[in-house]
This record gives structure tokens, C-alpha cells and sequence, in this order.
């Protein structure tokens, strides 16, 4: 794929988890500035002309099996509400990701990940206090699937969507 547009590298969420965050992103984000679905970004910056990138996302589909993710608590995330992720075989997948593509990495993207699902940002703190407050009434943590990778291109503002991965 040749552009000149950075690409957004996520996860591919099961329908299921997909449909549930994106309601939640419809019911508490600002309409104005709600330009894409729920999504766990794995990649913030990769280098569009880089073929290794699709490379090795395409070989590590056809090896890798779908796993799950434990969506562990709601946080603050400052003006805004998410929902931390955690699994070790994410942090795992994600390092080696990183050992692979360093050289074309901006410096958020060499840090640890903090896997986190967005449903709420831009507001101000006390409406993303009172969102946090009604979603922890209701909590229990729960596992969603992973079936995939998507790569988007970064337009400014709103992502176009660009190629899938899928795990076997």
C-alpha cells in the first residue's frame, strides 16, 4: 500500500465487543468529534511505504490463533472514560511488533502499551467523572475476543479504513 498518510495499526475486535463499545462511544462521545468506531490502537504513527509492515502483519495472521483479552476496570483517562484491557499474550505481541518495525517507530509508539478502549473523550472532567461514576455502578470485568489486525490511514482527524488481518 503506497500513500503518504501514517497508518493507524488496532486490533480487530469480535462483533460482539465491537457493537458494545460502539455504543457506548455513540451514547458518551461528543457527536462532533466521534469521526470512528471503538478500537484498541496497538500503533499511534507506522510509515506508509513500508511493505515489512503488511509483511509481517499478514504472516503473523495466518500463525496466530484469536485470543482474549480481560477488559479489567473503567478508568479516567483526564477528560474522558476508557476501559483498560489487559493480556499478557497482548503485551507479548505487541513487543515483538516493536523489536521488529524500532526503527520506524515515533517515540509513543515505543512505549509500553497501555491497551484501553476509548469510549468517551473531550469532555469536560466533571461530565467524564459523572460518565465514570454511572459506568462503575453497573462493572463487572468480562473478556472479549481478538480476531485481528486493522490498519487505518491517519486523514487528520477521521481513519480510512485500508487492510485487515485476520488471526486463523
Amino acid at each position: 500500500m503506497e500513500g503518504t498518510q501514517p497508518l493507524i495499526l488496532t486490533l480487530k475486535l469480535d462483533n460482539n465487543a465491537q457493537m458494545f463499545f460502539n455504543d457506548l462511544r455513540k451514547q458518551y462521545f461528543p457527536p462532533g468529534r466521534n469521526f470512528i468506531d471503538a478500537h484498541l490502537t496497538l500503533f499511534h504513527q507506522l510509515p506508509p511505504g513500508q511493505h515489512e509492515v503488511f509483511e509481517l502483519l499478514y504472516e503473523i495472521g495466518k500463525q496466530r490463533q484469536s485470543f482474549t483479552v480481560n477488559v479489567s476496570r473503567i478508568v479516567s483517562i483526564g477528560n474522558g472514560v476508557a476501559f483498560k484491557c489487559e493480556s499478557d499474550e497482548l503485551q507479548k505481541l505487541h513487543q515483538y511488533l516493536q523489536q521488529q518495525w524500532r526503527q520506524w517507530l515515533i517515540p509513543q509508539d515505543r512505549q509500553k502499551l497501555w491497551p484501553h478502549i476509548t469510549i468517551q473523550n473531550k469532555v469536560s472532567a466533571d461530565v467524564a467523572q459523572a460518565t465514570l461514576n454511572r459506568l462503575l455502578a453497573t462493572f463487572t470485568p468480562f473478556s472479549i475476543k481478538v480476531t485481528g489486525f486493522s490498519l487505518w490511514k491517519y486523514l487528520g482527524g477521521p481513519w480510512e479504513f485500508a487492510e485487515e488481518f485476520l488471526f486463523q
